[in-house]
């Protein structure tokens, strides 16, 4: 039985080839089609010709889902997160699950207890916090991972073999960085500001309605992580104070800036980030325009991939 034959006849080969190359880049599909068929009828015509249909099968069945041969030819992982970014994502993962979960928790806990909540409710409060909070956590940090892994660029460092070179530096840098207890004190002002907008509510409508500057209805969602990656910051920025930046440290920073800036991004683009009700009292009839909360959106992306840029730089230097 010949190549052309197997080609021509042998439909489940072309029902394999197909699946196989549409899942490749365009420019691969050609060429990868024509080794399959190749390999295929190599393989068929070394083996028992007197039943090539069952060869056939066979053959199809040894090279196995099309799905997991596609993924070989475009050099993409099946798994959502793979083996080399796995380790970092479950450190990075616990540490925020260990540390910044119960501190944004306890935070919460002590706002109910100020609004003058039974025990009760601030109970349920915390529970209710640990489980939405910490589901956003491990969702935000598991999309940033598997955005990582789909872009096949590790930032450096990253999904590498680990050295002892790796193991944490105890030693303080050389240098005393004064920004770094700037970024400290800027990151727990803001913690402080967006808890003091909604427990004082100091703004205060002519006819002296208290008001949050900030949309209330955040409070039973998006706030929480946004305060969970400054905590993140604020904690990272203490670290780096006393020591020199690592990579690990550096990709830490990844979930802390995904935690604070995405929502925070998303926020400010379906425009609810501010109480309605402040702004119609402070704008009166003027409406702010999309573009205004669009481009601070991107300012803010922008910024937060730039410190990451910058922390990966220092703890390469």
């Amino acid at each position: 039985m010949s190549k052309s034959q197997v080609a021509d006849t042998g439909t489940l080969t072309d029902r394999y080839v197909v699946e196989v190359v549409r899942r490749i880049p365009v420019d691969q599909r050609a060429d990868v089609a024509d080794e399959l068929r190749a390999t295929i009828a190599d393989t068929v015509e070394a083996r028992d010709p007197a039943g090539p249909e069952a060869v056939e099968r066979e053959v199809l069945t040894e090279m196995g889902d099309p799905i997991r041969l596609a993924a070989r030819y475009a050099d993409r992982p099946l798994a959502l997160i793979g083996p080399g970014l796995y380790p970092t994502y479950t450190r990075l993962l616990t540490v925020l699950l260990s540390t910044v979960l119960p501190a944004v928790t306890v935070l919460g806990a002590v706002l109910d207890v100020l609004d003058g909540r039974g025990i009760g409710e601030v109970i349920g409060g915390a529970v209710e916090t640990v489980l939405v909070v910490g589901a956003q956590m491990i969702a935000w940090l598991t999309v940033v991972f598997a955005l990582i892994e789909r872009s096949g660029r590790l930032p450096g460092g990253i999904g590498r073999t680990w050295t002892p070179d790796d193991l944490p530096d105890r030693t303080a840098p050389k240098k005393r960085d004064p920004a770094v207890y700037a970024r400290v004190a800027w990151h727990a002002l803001l913690i402080a500001l967006i808890v003091w907008q909604h427990t004082a509510q100091p703004y205060r409508t002519d006819g002296g309605t208290p008001l949050d500057v900030l949309d209330p209805d955040l409070w039973s969602g998006w706030i929480w992580p946004i305060l969970a990656g400054l905590a993140g910051l604020v904690a990272l920025d203490v670290i780096r104070s006393v020591r020199a930046w690592t990579p690990s440290l550096a990709f830490w920073s990844v979930g802390a800036e995904a935690a604070f800036a995405l929502p925070l991004v998303w926020v400010l683009y379906q425009q609810e980030l501010f109480n309605p009700a402040f702004l119609d009292d402070v704008n009166g009839g003027w409406q702010t325009p999309q573009s205004f909360y669009t481009v601070t959106a991107v300012v803010v992306l922008a910024v937060s991939a730039g410190d990451v840029v910058k922390r990966f730089r220092e703890a390469q230097a």
